[in-house]
């Protein structure tokens, strides 16, 4: 079941900022990860696990092509589910 997620930007901005070794300013919510930043694949896994352990969420694999940006997380993350304990 998908549901909106209240998504913490701030969380998700310092989870990129650190697996892609980047300064705050580096990271835009368009700045591409590949082209602008130099992340390889394994980046993106990074992220999504990361974001997935750190925020209680389940993102689909299928997603991890969908992650080229900020933006594009923040979406993903907004009808990601969550979690169940």
């Amino acid at each position: 079941m998908t549901v909106n997620t209240p998504v913490d930007v701030s969380a998700v901005r310092a989870i990129i900022i650190d697996i892609l070794e980047l300064e705050d300013d580096e990271l835009t919510n368009t700045s591409l990860f590949i082209e602008d930043h130099g992340a390889d694949s394994l980046g993106a896994i990074e992220i999504l696990s990361r974001i997935e352990k750190e925020l209680g969420v389940v993102l689909p694999q299928d997603d991890l092509v969908k992650l080229i940006h900020l933006d594009a997380v923040l979406e993903v993350l907004a009808t990601a589910e969550r979690r169940q304990p």
